[in-house]
């Protein structure tokens, strides 16, 4: 018990991006004794749990809860602009979140594992990418028009979508698979509406595609162009827009944009993509881009009006609550409600 009382100190810490300097003058103790703590050599008294317990945002019996699963290291893909204590926080935030997310799934008694549709497709070229998510839309049944609730979509082929609330210069989003079975991907709940609909189809790119035999940059390419094909596939760009065109108008591009939820810049490049209009066109466009403020502001407006949330993880707790899996305390901790305000949101049950 001790173990895990010093982890959940430390892990809890390093959330908050606190150093034992700062947190001993918020507990009251010496910068020492928040180190023993940490290290498992020292128990905290009640008072001090209570106070940790303040200072972090957590319920005291989260102090003693046993992690459900033994999540390992979680990875950035690429460099980040965080400082390293801002990244540790991050992932410890994460790290709590996926827990969370497979704790009230157990106690529901639900299957939480994955299969990938595209183990066994080999990408070799951009081409492969394309025809591999004809290849997950049939296996998923979703057809080739606009995927409304990419987040839900996710969520209920087994995917946790974890939301967390960073700059949206610093983070966009990551992909991960926690003990070789949970598959998991976290975005950044401040980005503009299309910007998470393609982050998150990125990131699928990254946790179903086998791309280890490309470099970094190889890799992030295709990912791009996965996320690019299941938002607005080339068949309906050929479709919305015809052959090939010597001027397209904004508002065709602002219709499309509503329509699939995906940005402009997006789909003027899948224009040249299929050769619908010329690189010299294209090239031309973001060229303008880079003087033509006005314009820039224009294209860069979000107008899909579909949602990207789900509300699975709060109805499991809910239901964990109805069928008297878990406690109104223990809801509350995993909703980061009071009891009071817990209270209130579920205060009709059905019976």
């Amino acid at each position: 018990m001790k173990t895990v009382v010093a982890a959940r100190i430390k892990n809890s810490r390093i959330q908050k991006g606190y150093s034992l300097q700062e947190v001993a003058e918020k507990i009251g103790v010496s910068k020492q004794m928040i180190n023993k703590y940490e290290q498992g050599i020292s128990m905290p008294t009640s008072e001090k749990l209570i106070a940790f317990s303040k200072l972090f945002g957590q319920k005291v019996d989260y102090f003693f809860r046993k992690p459900e699963v033994e999540i390992g290291e979680i990875n950035f893909r690429k460099k980040s602009k965080f400082s390293n204590k801002k990244v540790n926080a991050l992932k410890e935030e994460i790290r709590v979140q996926i827990e969370n997310y497979l704790y009230i799934e157990n106690i529901c008694n639900l299957s939480n594992i994955f299969v990938n549709p595209l183990s066994e497709c080999a990408i070799n070229s951009k081409d492969d990418v394309i025809r591999a998510t004809e290849i997950l839309r049939n296996a998923w049944n979703i057809g080739n028009d606009t995927i409304h609730n990419i987040i839900q979509l996710l969520e209920d082929k087994e995917i946790k979508v974890i939301e967390v609330e960073e700059e949206t210069s610093l983070f966009d989003g990551l992909a991960t698979v926690v003990d070789e079975k949970y598959y998991v991907i976290v975005v950044n709940k401040s980005m503009p509406i299309e910007r998470k609909r393609f982050t998150l189809l990125h990131e699928l790119g990254h946790l179903l595609l086998n791309l280890n035999h490309f470099n970094e940059k190889e890799q992030e390419s295709l990912c791009h162009a996965f996320a690019s094909e299941m938002l607005l596939a080339q068949r309906n760009v050929i479709i919305e827009f015809g052959d090939k065109r010597n001027k397209i108008s904004l508002n065709e591009l602002k219709n499309m944009q509503e329509k699939y939820g995906i940005s402009i810049s997006a789909i003027v490049y899948k224009l040249g993509e299929v050769k619908i209009i010329s690189q010299e066109k294209l090239t031309s466009f973001y060229k303008r881009l880079n003087y033509d403020n006005a314009l820039k502001q224009e294209v860069e407006m979000s107008r899909f009006e579909g949602d990207e949330n789900s509300n699975r993880y709060d109805n499991l707790v809910f239901r964990g609550v109805s069928e008297e899996l878990i406690s109104l305390s223990k809801a509350s901790s995993l909703l980061q409600l009071s009891l009071e305000e817990l209270k209130n949101i579920i205060s009709i049950n059905i019976r």
